[in-house]
């Protein structure tokens, strides 16, 4: 089974099932609303094979994302607080990290690699469990790292490697949620489902890459060496 948002692509065609994401059409190489629109459908799919199991779910999914719509919408209208924390941490380094707990991981991962696409820094993203295995040994004074903090179970232990980080020079900045919010921290995302907040994290992680790009005046459209499709092996 193929998830796909462009209907007669090369895998819409080779699939046995195909599962169209109706994204609309996305002109920038950089996959934006056709990675949210993914995590939305994939969602279903899971909550559907839950459902195929007998497992009742204590909330409403389609009640749930249209709170996670509204919420995509109160961030992209803070894009300047995104501006600032890109002028702020990103204006001026060749390097980059994210760290995250449990979903916030995940995430992590797609806002490095949105960071290195379109802005050109060397951006990669850990695992907060991780830090102290070898990868904390990458961080020197000033090197910026934007941690998310939006899963309540693991929000004091994602904060104790922001404090590890920042004892050894990094420059941190803190992307949590209401509820797991403390003050100092740079962006708060308004309040949705735990299962659903990679949906909003998306949005400030997308944003903050933009304005890198543009602060190093980077096509963000056509970042270089990198092709809406690959055609060949």
């Amino acid at each position: 089974m193929t998830l796909t948002n462009v209907a007669g692509s090369t895998l819409y065609r080779e699939a046995d099932y195909k599962l169209l994401l109706h994204a609309g059409p996305e002109i920038a190489v950089a996959s934006t609303k056709a990675y949210t629109a993914q995590i939305a459908v994939l969602a279903f799919i899971a909550i559907d094979a839950a459902a195929a199991k007998g497992i009742k779910l204590d909330f409403d999914p389609v009640h749930e994302l249209s709170i996670v719509a509204q919420a995509m919408e109160r961030m992209v209208d803070q894009k300047e607080l995104m501006e600032t924390v890109a002028r702020n941490y990103l204006s001026i380094t060749r390097n980059a990290f994210y760290i995250g707990r449990g979903l916030d991981y995940y995430v992590c991962l797609e806002a490095a690699l949105k960071l290195k696409e379109v802005s050109y820094i060397q951006a990669e993203g850990f695992a907060g469990g991780e830090l102290k295995h070898g990868t904390i040994a990458l961080i020197e004074d000033g090197t910026p790292v934007l941690a998310f903090a939006t899963q309540a179970h693991v929000n004091s232990s994602i904060r104790s490697n922001v404090q590890e980080v920042t004892t050894r020079g990094a420059r941190a900045c803190i992307i949590s949620m209401e509820g797991t919010n403390r003050p100092g921290d740079q962006i708060v995302l308004p309040k949705v489902h735990e299962y659903f907040t990679p949906l909003v994290s998306a949005i400030p992680l997308q944003l903050i890459a933009y304005y890198a790009a543009l602060q190093n005046e980077c096509d963000v459209d056509k970042p270089r060496n990198l092709a809406k499709s690959v055609t060949v092996e």
